[in-house]
């Protein structure tokens, strides 16, 4: 018999067709909303595989149900919607989608860095609701990025790509990172700095640290105070990572001049969050690898490591906990 895979998303057909000679496919109905968790349970009782969005909580309740079960693919590079340490210790394979998502998330970065910086929504708002009169000597003014210093804490693969776009704006570039890149600095002038001393020299601080116990809440009250009153904070990383209570008071007292999201703690955000109530906060929809040619290069990942576990074959791109 061939095994079974459960996809908890409604996948293209041209992607998951190859893994139908293999697989036993099931697959959630929608592409749009998450499988429900009774639902999911269910099909993972039974489930020798299962393909796995951001999303989905893959926790010893899911696991201890999974008898069967043997491979999670999980479309992210990040997978702190897994308990891999649990998965790990029941033999259960984990893997994600790394290197195919670096450049169009630093692009998404740098978007949203400049829509923050320019307040971009507000000013198109202000356009579509009829509010815009006249033209006015400090209308619309926002904060220069070009020649400012920007701060980027965790600097892997996704920081590099950003920091290479700052450079064009020849933007100052400070790095926070568990350990210092010195060929990097050589190659790029960029500035190693401890983190309260990045947060007070930076116009813009960047988050891009993965998320885990170590990282879970690392800018509160206390960071977001060390941050200048001009500046911006961007996360495009995991919404835990910073504290989004500290983030609101910081934002609605004006310590800090505005912040830009493409991550929340809860996803999708509740509509009555009251980040959202802020007119200093640019906010997105966890679209960092949105672009079709990206998504469909993670898809790709998660079937070559379905398929290469069909034959056999130790996947790749294995996470361990």
């Amino acid at each position: 018999m061939k095994p079974t895979v459960y996809i908890c998303r409604q996948m293209p057909e041209d992607v998951v067709a190859p893994l139908r000679d293999q697989y036993e496919v099931r697959m959630w109905e929608s592409a749009s909303e998450a499988v429900p968790r009774d639902v999911l349970m269910k099909e993972a009782a039974s489930a020798d595989a299962l393909w796995t969005v951001i999303s989905d909580q893959i926790d010893e309740e899911i696991l201890d149900a999974a008898a069967e079960l043997k491979l999670i693919v999980n479309m992210a590079v990040g997978y702190n919607n897994i308990d891999v340490k649990a998965a790990n210790a029941r033999g259960i394979i984990v893997t994600n989608t790394p290197d195919v998502l670096t450049e169009t998330t630093a692009d998404l970065a740098f978007a949203l860095l400049m829509a923050t910086a320019r307040d971009l929504i507000g000013a198109e708002n202000t356009l579509r609701e009829g509010r815009w009169t006249s033209w006015e000597p400090l209308g619309f003014t926002g904060t220069d990025v070009y020649g400012a210093t920007l701060g980027i804490v965790g600097m892997g693969r996704i920081g590099e790509a950003v920091m290479r776009r700052a450079k064009g704006f020849d933007m100052d570039v400070l790095y926070h990172n568990r350990s210092r890149k010195s060929e990097m600095e050589d190659m790029y002038g960029c500035r190693y700095a401890e983190l309260s001393d990045l947060l007070a020299s930076s116009d813009f601080v960047l988050i891009l640290v993965p998320f885990n116990e170590e990282t879970k809440g690392m800018i509160g009250e206390k960071e977001l105070a060390q941050m200048k009153e001009s500046g911006i904070l961007i996360n495009v990383a995991r919404g835990g990572i910073v504290d989004e209570d500290a983030l609101f008071d910081a934002l609605r007292t004006k310590k800090i001049h505005a912040a830009g999201l493409d991550v929340f703690e809860t996803e999708p955000v509740p509509l009555d969050h009251p980040l959202l109530t802020l007119p200093n906060l640019t906010v997105l929809p966890h679209i960092g690898s949105a672009t079709v040619k990206t998504r469909k290069a993670m898809m790709k990942r998660n079937v070559e490591a379905l398929q290469a576990f069909a034959r056999g074959e130790e996947p790749n791109h294995q996470v361990q906990g």
